[in-house]
Order: C-alpha cells, then sequence, then structure tokens
C-alpha cells in the first residue's frame, strides 16, 4: 500500500495514556502549523516509521489545529522543504527561506525519495472538519510543478483521509494532498511528524 499508493493507515494506533499526553502538547490556539521542539509518547509511531523506512528518524514535528476561528484551505501541492538548523549554501539545497525562525530548503529528490510522514489524529477527521485528501499513487511522479499538480491530482484516484481519534497515517513526502476548508465549529487537531532515512551533507543538519 505505501510503496504503490503512496499511504499506509493504522488505525487506533496510540494507547489512551499517549493520546492524553499528546492534547497537553498539540496547539489549542489554532494556528495553521505550529512547530514542536520536543513530543513525548512517539515511540510506538516512530516505531512503525522504523518499519515502513529503515534508519527513518524523526525531523520536524508540526501541530494543526483546524477551527472555526482559524480555517484554512491549501490546493493541491507536495511538501518539498525540509527544516535546517542553519543556513550553509549546498549544492542542490535551493530555495531557502525563514519560516517561525527556523531556515527551510527544497533538498535534492533524492532525500524526499526517502522521507515520509506521520499524521496523528488527536480528533476525529472527515469532510466536514476539512479532512486531508491525498491523490495515491502521486508519489511516483517525482517533483510536480505547480501549475501541473491539479491535473495530475484529478487523473489519480483521490482519497479523503477520514480517521478517528488515535489513528494514524503515514504517507510519502511527494504524494500530492490538499485540504478543505472546515465546515463545521469542532477542532480538527492533527500532529504531524516528518521522518528521514536519508543523511544530510555535513555540515548541513536538521533542525530537530
Amino acid at each position: 500500500m505505501l510503496e504503490q499508493e503512496g499511504r499506509v493507515w493504522f488505525r487506533r494506533a496510540l494507547s489512551v495514556e499517549g493520546l492524553a499526553a499528546l492534547d497537553a502538547t498539540a496547539s489549542s490556539e489554532g494556528r495553521p502549523g505550529e512547530r514542536i521542539i520536543a513530543l513525548p509518547h512517539i515511540e510506538a509511531v516512530s516505531a512503525l516509521a522504523s518499519e515502513l523506512l529503515p534508519g527513518a528518524r524523526a525531523v520536524r514535528v508540526v501541530a494543526f489545529n483546524k477551527t472555526e476561528a482559524s480555517n484554512w484551505t491549501l490546493p493541491w501541492h507536495q511538501d518539498r522543504v525540509v527544516a535546517l538548523r542553519e543556513r550553509i549554501d549546498t549544492p542542490g539545497f535551493t530555495n531557502w527561506t525563514k519560516k517561525s525562525g527556523i531556515w527551510h530548503a527544497e533538498p535534492p529528490i533524492e532525500v524526499l525519495e526517502h522521507m515520509l510522514f506521520a499524521r496523528i489524529h488527536l480528533d476525529p477527521s472527515d469532510e466536514e472538519n476539512g479532512c486531508l485528501q491525498l491523490a495515491l499513487g502521486t508519489h511516483t511522479r517525482g517533483k510536480i510543478a505547480a501549475a501541473d499538480a491539479d491535473a495530475v491530482a484529478n487523473a489519480s484516484p483521490i482519497e479523503n483521509c477520514i480517521a478517528a481519534r488515535g489513528d494514524v497515517l503515514f504517507a510519502k513526502a511527494l504524494i500530492l494532498h490538499r485540504s478543505a476548508p472546515s465546515r463545521t465549529n469542532a477542532s480538527r487537531r492533527a500532529i504531524r511528524i516528518d521522518y528521514c532515512a536519508e543523511r544530510l551533507p555535513l555540515p548541513l543538519a536538521w533542525a530537530a
């Protein structure tokens, strides 16, 4: 499922205790994406990541909380930037930018091909509250230009990522995805963890 379609689900993957610890960590302010320095009780998620991607290590953690007060939509896109400790101009690393005080850059495709992300659902997620949508199989297309993203996605099977509390989704970094705005006033909290099995060329270092 992961190699062919670009995603795999683990339903009810986290314990009640683990979810309670993550509740206290996840953003309660409704920011579209809040970087987290330390995240407790993710050993089970990281163990799954290592099974799917041998050598994987967590390199970025972001919390999301889509609410009626903080609502957003994203078009079809790939996540092609990584968070780095500092800017050091290095062959293959382009489009440097600073977000929330953290340097980000687009790495060579070989790095992205050895990355996946985990999405931990702290609240139920469905079409009503703007769940994630995936264009299955698009991770095999390499880097997709923004101008071509809609056409490529619409030619692919599209999955609404309907999830219950405690469900964990793993997806390839290069899969096309989007989300619609929420149509309810309920929170839709999720935590995303980026994993990579590729070593960065020295002296670059992950921000995590």
